[in-house]
């Protein structure tokens, strides 16, 4: 079976962090990018548009990119571009910080409950959650949900 564009491509830049040994660097870079990714829906729109012709699309992300991130992510960005994956390139950056989460055992999760909690119960809960996982961190997301009728929805990963 196939595997998803942001799979392979979030895979190996996982590799090569590992390799290189440069994992929290790459996570940070990461996030920048996505977060400029979802900021900037205009640009995804341009760099997804078929009249635009790859090499001005390449030509843009070195213009936007270049010296502020590592020549390795500009390089699978270029990379992306070229395979015509543009749409796919927030998949593949998001598919490879929850790889580094994986790595690291941070877990992830969503916490519904019908009222606000203290901040002692959110501890509570935390504590509760890396006393019964292998994790050894989590990053708790916190939702009020009144349709509740009590107690909790935990949902990790």
């Amino acid at each position: 079976m196939a595997k998803l564009v942001s799979n392979v491509y979030g895979d190996a830049l996982f590799e090569l962090a590992l390799e290189l040994d440069r994992i929290d660097e790459f996570t940070e870079e990461v996030n920048g990018i996505i977060d400029v990714l979802e900021e900037n829906k205009d640009l995804s729109k341009m760099m997804c548009h078929p009249k635009i012709v790859k090499e001005e699309k390449i030509e843009v992300v070195e213009n936007i990119f270049k010296g502020r991130v590592s020549d390795e992510i500009v390089g699978l960005m270029v990379m992306v571009i070229e395979k015509d994956h543009f749409k796919d390139m927030e998949a593949v950056f998001n598919y490879y910080v929850d790889k580094v989460k994986e790595y690291k055992k941070i877990g992830v999760a969503k916490v519904q409950t019908p009222i606000e909690l203290t901040d002692a119960q959110k501890k509570s809960v935390e504590k509760k959650l890396l006393d019964t996982t292998d994790y050894v961190s989590f990053e708790m997301h916190y939702e009020v949900e009144p349709d509740l009728i009590g107690g909790m929805v935990i949902r990790i990963g």
